[in-house]
């Protein structure tokens, strides 16, 4: 929170996007929310920087999961027999694997965990990176647009039911997608 004020602090909060998505346990939000309260006309610059270096983050933990799988995955699944399972899962990742990444990115699970097993299920880079912008970037414009907008008085809103307004927003989304789906 100090960090906040700091006036390196869009870089903090680069780095720490960034660190979330891939490997750190802290959410940027803790550097956001303060940033945006005390400049509200950077609002949409906060939210920008905050959603490519959370991108950028994921594209890292991506390259975790991959690299580690290979080295530490495959042989244990091997030494253990379990393969064909796993090779029947990361197929099944790699056909709706887009809308778990888009699903998750906008949940309370943490995204370093989406963004590591898309890496180990193989899942093509670009489709990942297409489904990581479609949960970051409005994951991140929701707050910043709910404090540019409400100032203050939403932080409460938004540091105790953020989850749940980004879980309802995930439902309406896979309703409407079930519902095009079915009228076809």
């Amino acid at each position: 929170m100090r960090a906040s004020g700091h006036r390196h602090a869009v870089w903090y909060l680069a780095a720490i996007a960034f660190a979330e998505s891939s490997f750190f346990p802290v959410p940027p939000d803790v550097m956001l929310i303060p940033m945006v309260l005390k400049d509200r006309a950077r609002a949409w610059w906060l939210a920008t920087v905050c959603t490519v270096s959370s991108i950028l983050g994921g594209i890292a933990g991506y390259c975790i999961g991959y690299g580690l799988f290979e080295v530490v995955g495959r042989p244990l699944l091997e030494f253990y027999g379990g393969m064909d399972s796993f090779l029947a899962t990361q197929q099944t990742y790699i056909e709706w694997g887009a809308w778990i990444v888009a699903l998750k990115g906008l949940t309370p699970i943490p995204y370093k965990i989406v963004t590591i097993a898309s890496g180990v299920a193989h899942m093509p880079i670009a489709t990942f990176v297409l489904a990581s912008i479609a949960a970051r970037l409005p994951r991140f414009f929701v707050v910043a647009w709910l404090l540019r907008r409400y100032g203050a008085p939403i932080q409460s809103f938004i540091e105790k039911r953020l989850y749940l307004s980004m879980l309802l927003l995930l439902l309406v989304i896979v309703f409407g997608i079930v519902a095009i789906e079915w009228a076809m």
